[in-house]
């Protein structure tokens, strides 16, 4: 049995959730999915998932075959762009996965002027409060705002000057106790999202300490929502924490206030993150070459925009 197709068939059944669905997937029997499958056990020499009647769950082997088979398709599929003449060309569908306000107000308006210089080119653009996985999601790349750990992808920095920062309402600010240090906030109504913590957030150490100060609250409102958090502190249902460009724009106009400043956390960095080769197809890099000087551009202007940002 040839073992790529073999390999086809597994991430076949991971992806629809069983063997039937593989069978399905691909039109064939339920007994072809089950042979490839003991065919790559076999070679293997452990079993890959775990079989119900309903479901399948991978084994933790499995989860490390199918990484390593994804990868082995892909390239596989990159070579086949390259036999196919697409080497030389940027053409297809990129997929790019973005926080949401990032992705709408920064990244976009930059797809839109690369849409229009690559006619050839297709876009889809994921708006995501999440962290996704590049290569199970099958993203080209993604822009991240954080510490990136050491892995095997490609990380070009496009920004360094991203903070988290504390903000309230001056109706909210006006009706509650002053918050001059953080412990002050487990007295505060919180409105907080999953992406920055849904019940405690941290703070540098205080001045003569090395121990990070954690500040623990029970939420009065939790939402996966940039945007619905930002909505919500703006009308005074409490105190939010998000990141500088989120609310630069509310804290020029007053309806918002900065607070903590001097407990601020040091800055994130910005990149965009690719998976390992990912760069060496046309539509990618055609796409790093063209999007990292005009995020390198956006970010610093958005940068000094926060160092601007009063109390």
């Amino acid at each position: 049995m040839d073992r790529i197709d073999a390999m086809k068939v597994f991430i076949a059944a991971l992806d629809e959730g069983s063997l039937a669905g593989a069978s399905r997937q691909l039109g064939r029997s339920p007994a072809a999915v089950s042979r490839a499958i003991a065919f790559l056990e076999q070679q293997v020499g452990a079993p890959l998932l775990h079989r119900t009647t309903r479901a399948i769950k991978l084994s933790e082997i499995g989860e490390r075959y199918a990484d390593a088979c994804r990868r082995v398709l892909f390239n596989l599929h990159e070579a086949e762009m390259v036999a196919a003449g697409e080497q030389t060309t940027p053409r297809g569908l990129l997929t790019i996965t973005s926080p949401p306000i990032g992705g709408e107000d920064v990244l976009r308006p930059i797809i839109d002027a690369f849409l229009d210089a690559f006619p050839a080119v297709s876009v889809n653009l994921m708006l995501l409060d999440r962290h996704a996985n590049l290569i199970e999601d099958g993203i080209d790349v993604a822009l991240r705002v954080a510490e990136l750990p050491d892995s095997s992808m490609t990380a070009v920095r496009v920004g360094g000057d991203v903070k988290r920062v504390v903000a309230a309402s001056p109706r909210y600010l006006a009706q509650h106790p002053r918050i001059e240090e953080p412990g002050d906030l487990a007295k505060h109504r919180i409105v907080t999202t999953t992406h920055f913590g849904r019940d405690n957030w941290v703070f540098p150490p205080a001045d003569g300490s090395s121990v990070p100060r954690s500040v623990q609250f029970k939420p009065r409102l939790v939402v996966n929502s940039v945007r619905a958090a930002l909505a919500a502190a703006v009308n005074g249902v409490g105190v939010t924490r998000l990141y500088t460009y989120h609310v630069a724009e509310r804290v020029q106009d007053g309806s918002l206030q900065l607070l903590l400043r001097d407990a601020e956390p040091p800055p994130m960095p910005v990149h965009l993150l690719t998976p390992e080769g990912r760069t060496a197809t046309p539509k990618v890099r055609a796409f790093m070459d063209f999007a990292v000087p005009r995020l390198r551009a956006e970010f610093a202007r958005l940068s000094a925009d926060a160092v601007s940002l009063k109390n």
